[in-house]
Formats: C-alpha cells, structure tokens, sequence
C-alpha cells in the first residue's frame, strides 16, 4: 500500500510515525503502514456468498454459499484471540459482508475488543438503516468497489444497476457521517475510466480512492492478458499521482493510495528525485518504514471457513484453520517452512528481484502474482515495471 497523498503531497513526515513509536497499538489509522512490529492487518472473508458476479473477485463468491461459514460465537472467539494478538485493523470482507446478518454484532464486538473494524463491499446492499447500524457499531471505514463509472463498473459487476446502487450507499453512508472511499482495481479493460473515478470522487465529495493493481488469482486469474504492459502501468501511475497533486493543490485534502504493486514506491521516489523535489529524502524514510510486501507478516486473512492464509489474494497454500488452532498460533508458527520464510522474505526472492537495490522498501512485491506466472513462490513478480536501470543492474 502506497500512499500517494500521503507522500507526493506531504501529508504525512517521516517523524510523524516516530513520534508515536512506530507500534501498532498506538499508532493512529493513517499511520499503521510505518509500524515496527508489523501486526497484521487481517481479512476476515466473513462469507462466500455475494449478489453479484465480479468478473475479477478473487475469492470466485458464489450467489449461494455451500461452504461452512464461521458462526457468530465462533466469530466472537476468533475476534478475543486476534485482540489479544495485538490486531490493530480486522477488515470484514466476502463475498458480500452485508449477507451476513450479524455482521453488525460482529463489528461491534471487535470495536469493543480494541480493534478497528473497517468493511470491504460492493456498496449495493447499503441502506440507511444498514448505514447506520454499522455507523453505531463503531465501524471506522466502508471501502466500496467500483471498477469504472456505470457501464463498466456494471460489466465489471455482471449486475445492471449495481453502479447505481453502490452510489446509493455512498450516500447513505456519508448521511450517516460514516466514512467511505473507493475501491478501483486497474486493468485494460476500465484503464481509461480512471480520470473519470477522480470526477466522481471530487463530485460527491469521497474522502478516500484506493487504486489496486490486478492480482492473478481467483477468477482474476482470467485476466492475465487484461494487466497493463510496463508502460501502461507507468502512465497510470504518473496520471494517479498528477491527480491527487492537482485535488491536493485546490484544498481538496482527499486520501489516495495505490495498492498491491510496490514498485510504485520506487517509481515515486525516481519521480521525485527527477523533479528536484526536497520531500524525496524524506519520503525514502517513510518507504523504508512501510517496508513493501507484507504477506505472511502485515497483512493476513482468514477464510470464511476459518482456514488461514498469507493474504487474501493467494489462496494457494494454508497454514492451518482457526476452528483447530487460533489465529496467533498459526500466525506466529515458524516451523511452517513457507510461513519462516514469509517473516523474512528479501533472502528468498529470485532473479531481478534478489539483485534490485530497492528490495528493502519492496520485499520483492507480490508473491501470488510471480507464483501465479511462473510457478515459483520466489520467482520475480511479471508487474514489476521498473527498468534494469532503475533498479541498479545496468
């Protein structure tokens, strides 16, 4: 995750994390990417089931779930040990969070716990009166996806109405003073809908846009021949972070962030250098902080039939299930070769990867994606854009 506000525009200093210590229990939401200890951040996909029929969802959600879901108490068992763990953030996600009917009890008992519960959703089923159960169960965030204005965003979705249903709870949700942001996952099929995303945003007033770059797995994994070329990426990028500059620049103070490629933190420290701009040593500080990849160790996920997982995105190997072991043993487990690994992941990356002088603010990047392709755990990751040059073996 790279902030490009937080960055590019200065929002945050590279002493504002140090100032608090750098852990996460005490670090303030936009800070938990600078933590030291790297407590994860975990996706809990509540459910299976979803209302609609994403064309890149990557955990391929069903119309009807027939998997055995983790049931309310052992939710609420599940959410003592991660507390007791230190989590700072349990995401809610799917499938479709909202299908879940006591996805307000659950919420409110990680608040309760110390946590800070956020949802990830497509934004359809949000009624005021579901706005507002989640607004008075402490929910702190609602990330909604949207892959394009309506056409697309509708293609995308497999639904018709769906982009218009998702404004909707956009607005429920800002009428309840809950806040919301975006969700937009970049390929060529909706490349040019990004400008477009920004409009949108700056219309209805959207505090937050968080740009994933595509990630192979799921039916994503049917996309591959839709991912941007190296110089598709680069151009989006560049147009990403000359947007949130010029938003920045009219008191538009909105969150950006691009999600899922870490080169991109490279690519905006070279840009920056290129511009003479006198943040550029102080936003290496930070990149160093954020620390790049962080599968196996900052971020984590838990499937909706309690089995555990790097990331919510690579699905290809398990560590063990909740409903046998809890989360902070499985989690903390390095007998488990992959999972030691994972805790130190820049001695195992390969090729390009394992020469790159900027491996220590990128960890070598996504796993699932360099797996996914070339069938190695610690092959380089194909999205990689950057140039020999740039990376330092020219």
């Amino acid at each position: 995750m790279i902030g490009i506000s937080k960055l590019y525009c200065g929002t945050v200093e590279a002493s504002d994390p140090i100032r608090y210590g750098r852990q996460s229990k005490d670090l303030p939401a936009h800070l938990l990417q600078f933590s030291s200890d790297k407590k994860p951040v975990v996706v809990w996909n509540t459910t299976r089931a979803c209302n609609l029929n994403c064309i890149h969802c990557y955990a391929k959600a069903v119309h009807q779930s027939r998997d055995r879901e983790l049931t309310t108490e052992e939710g609420f068992n599940l959410i003592d040990d991660l507390a007791t763990f230190g989590v700072p953030v349990l995401l809610f996600s799917g499938g479709e969070p909202l299908l879940r009917s006591d996805l307000p009890e659950l919420t409110e008992y990680a608040v309760s716990k110390g946590m800070r519960a956020v949802i990830s959703t497509n934004g359809t089923l949000i009624t005021e009166e579901k706005a507002i159960l989640l607004k008075n169960a402490g929910v702190s965030y609602v990330g909604i996806s949207l892959d394009g204005l309506e056409k697309v965003n509708d293609q995308f979705r497999g639904v018709k109405g769906a982009f218009k249903k998702a404004l909707n709870g956009i607005k429920n949700c800002q009428k309840v003073e809950l806040k919301v942001g975006l969700r937009f996952t970049i390929n060529k099929l909706n490349i040019d809908q990004v400008p477009g995303i920004f409009d949108l945003a700056e219309k209805m007033n959207i505090e937050r846009i968080c740009f994933y770059h595509l990630v192979y797995s799921g039916r994503g994994s049917n996309l591959v021949d839709q991912d941007l070329s190296h110089s598709e990426t680069r151009k989006i990028v560049d147009i990403i972070i000359d947007r949130t500059k010029d938003m920045y620049t009219r008191g538009l103070k909105k969150e950006v962030l691009t999600v899922d490629n870490h080169a991109d933190g490279c690519y905006l420290y070279l840009r920056m250098l290129k511009e003479n701009n006198p943040r550029a040593g102080e936003v290496l500080e930070l990149l160093k902080m954020n620390g790049g990849n962080s599968s196996g160790e900052g971020i984590g996920c838990i499937s909706w039939d309690g089995v555990v997982y790097a990331d919510q995105f690579w699905r290809e190997h398990s560590f063990g299930t909740v409903l046998v072991r809890p989360f902070s043993q499985i989690w903390s487990n390095i007998t488990n070769p992959l999972m030691a690994q994972l805790k130190d992941k820049r001695r195992y990356v390969k090729g390009r990867c394992a020469s790159c002088k900027w491996l220590d603010i990128c960890s070598g990047n996504f796993r699932a994606r360099a797996e996914a392709v070339s069938g190695d755990t610690w092959g380089e990751d194909p999205a990689c854009y950057l140039t020999d040059k740039e990376i330092g073996l020219d």
